[in-house]
């Protein structure tokens, strides 16, 4: 599936939740909401709004929080 970066919604650094909204892709004027899979914070970002992407493509890093 290819389709764009719309929004992104956080940035590197922030701190994440299963289920939180990191970024918004469209394709074919529909909205697919890009969320983190687990609790973690954001160690980069691999696209930028308005970016192309194609299936695949590395659009978010997170590093697993450290609980101490």
């Amino acid at each position: 599936m290819s389709a764009s970066v719309w929004k992104i919604e956080m940035a590197v650094g922030d701190s994440v939740a299963a289920g939180d909204c990191i970024m918004i892709l469209e394709s074919m004027k529909m909205e697919i909401p890009v969320e983190a899979e687990g609790p973690g914070i954001i160690e980069s970002l691999s696209v930028a709004e308005g970016d192309a992407i194609e299936a695949g493509q590395l659009l978010v890093e997170i590093a697993e929080s450290q609980v101490g």
